[in-house]
């Protein structure tokens, strides 16, 4: 019985460094984070300054990539952006007969959300941590957050988001942008 119990054991441990091995895998890590749309990235990562890499990874934490992907906010698309947000960033960029359908076409939505997170960068002084907390958690609660001395020192940076949403958020697509700039050599 005893020498059953060891290689069980045994073969338990061989089963979980191989399960480690093969989880780390490229090939395997690719199928976690696949990358479509890659020239629409490119193209508009490049067109507003934006690390294509982390709009990959803003896109794999909102819609894992999925087009037609609608939230529970009715946010829409690939990077997950609600209809009057659509329409605002429409009105920005001089797209004319908007529709809230085409936030579940892949290349508008990557242009209307790329625009957005530069807009956003851009108003928060270049501070990425700012802009994906706006982007996620809404640019007027962080606005808030940053006037509350709970959350902001300075008002220019957080200590503390309030929203676990939001801080895990931000958590997320940093872990998978380090995977998307490992996997992607763009």
């Amino acid at each position: 019985m005893r020498k059953i119990l060891l290689w069980v054991i045994l073969l338990l441990f061989i089963g979980v460094i191989f399960l480690y091995w093969f989880s780390k895998s490229p090939i395997i890590q690719r199928r976690i984070y696949p990358l479509r749309h890659k020239e629409e990235i490119l193209e508009f990562s490049r067109q507003y300054d934006l690390d294509p890499h982390l709009i990959m990874g803003i896109i794999w934490v909102e819609s894992k990539f999925i087009p037609e992907a609608t939230s529970n906010k009715n946010a829409k698309g690939l990077m997950q952006i609600v209809p009057n947000t659509g329409k605002w960033i429409a009105d920005q960029i001089g797209v004319e007969e908007y529709k809230d359908e085409s936030l579940y076409d892949p290349e508008t939505n990557i242009r209307f959300g790329c625009w957005y997170f530069a807009y956003l960068l851009e108003f928060f002084d270049g501070d990425e941590d700012l802009a994906l907390a706006s982007y996620n958690g809404g640019m007027g609660n962080v606005m808030k957050w940053l006037k509350d001395s709970r959350y902001s020192d300075d008002g220019r940076h957080l200590k503390r988001i309030p929203f676990k949403e939001t801080s895990d958020y931000l958590e997320r697509v940093e872990n998978a942008y380090k995977q998307y700039k490992k996997l992607y050599k763009i």
